[in-house]
């Protein structure tokens, strides 16, 4: 199996009607899926040593995630303020990554040399990574960032050339104005794989020319919150485990059954984002980004 790096955001996630916080942020819940999904996971980032940092943090070591890179700050940790609407969840204010924000990573040797003992490091716009690009594209196998919906031209350029896949998040947005900015990001420098999810309304992902599409497994959720991510982690642990298997048959092999790795990639990519589906329905049953919550 391969193995999963979170470089970047950890937060609380605080239910405002409930009074329950629960760990979160994109990076960490990348990492925490993971390792929920018996995935050999770490996580790289910054804490704070509030009470909703150790939360954090106490949760991520409970659920065996790698620990020893990351820093801690005086101060407090990133959290947002969450309600639900019938099981949609719905952010009604942050405090903008706390001391993430105030004090961004910035990678040492010996940090390089950790995120290349993993198969993947996934990153995202909330992460404060940007300056840190460069030296993960240089070490990282395979690199993921996750756009969510608040980026803008610009911000896809200064990083599509340092990832080899792009997640954005476009529910609100029609068919052909997602594919239009799917194919903007390729052409900013995204390697391999552009994924949109959209909620209920399901994912597209570009994979060189060809469009995949796969409708979501809809269940009454008891909480949105994470849905996407849920479905970005399984889709990275298939896909990137399953290639490592992926070769063209020698000539002469034949032509039964599938003996190159084009064909294999495609029934590869449809088995993953159906898995995927799947993964992010079972994750909405549950509080949370991945359960652990504690009162505030």
């Amino acid at each position: 199996m391969i193995s999963v790096l979170g470089l970047g955001d950890n937060v609380v996630d605080k239910y405002m009607h409930t009074r329950t916080m629960y760990p979160g942020g994109n990076a960490m819940n990348i990492a925490a899926l993971a390792a929920i999904s018996g995935i050999r996971a770490g996580y790289l980032g910054v804490f704070g040593d509030d009470a909703a940092g150790r939360h954090v943090y106490r949760t991520a070591k409970e659920l065996g995630i790698d620990l020893s890179m990351c820093r801690f700050f005086h101060g407090e940790n990133g959290y947002a303020m969450v309600r639900l609407d019938d099981g949609d969840r719905v952010f009604i204010g942050s405090n903008k990554g706390g001391v993430s924000k105030e004090h961004p990573i910035g990678l040492n040797a010996l940090d390089e040399e950790y995120i290349a003992g993993f198969d993947v490091c996934h990153t995202s716009i909330f992460s404060f990574a940007e300056e840190a690009l460069p030296a993960i594209r240089r070490v990282s196998p395979f690199v993921s960032m996750d756009f969510s919906d608040c980026w803008d031209d610009a911000y896809l350029q200064r990083c599509c050339p340092y990832i080899d896949m792009a997640e954005i998040s476009c529910g609100h947005m029609e068919r052909e104005e997602i594919l239009e900015i799917m194919k903007r990001i390729r052409s900013y420098g995204c390697a391999q794989i552009v994924m949109a999810t959209r909620g209920s309304k399901g994912a597209f992902m570009m994979v060189g020319e060809k469009l995949y599409e796969q409708s979501p497994c809809l269940v009454e959720a008891v909480d949105t919150m994470a849905a996407g991510d849920s479905f970005i982690t399984s889709f990275l642990i298939h896909y990137l485990d399953g290639m490592k298997a992926a070769r063209d048959f020698p000539e002469g092999s034949g032509n039964r059954g599938i003996t190159g790795r084009e064909a294999y990639q495609d029934i590869l990519i449809r088995e993953s984002l159906y898995r995927a589906a799947v993964f992010a329905a079972e994750n909405c049953m549950r509080d949370g980004s991945f359960g652990f919550g504690t009162s505030f």
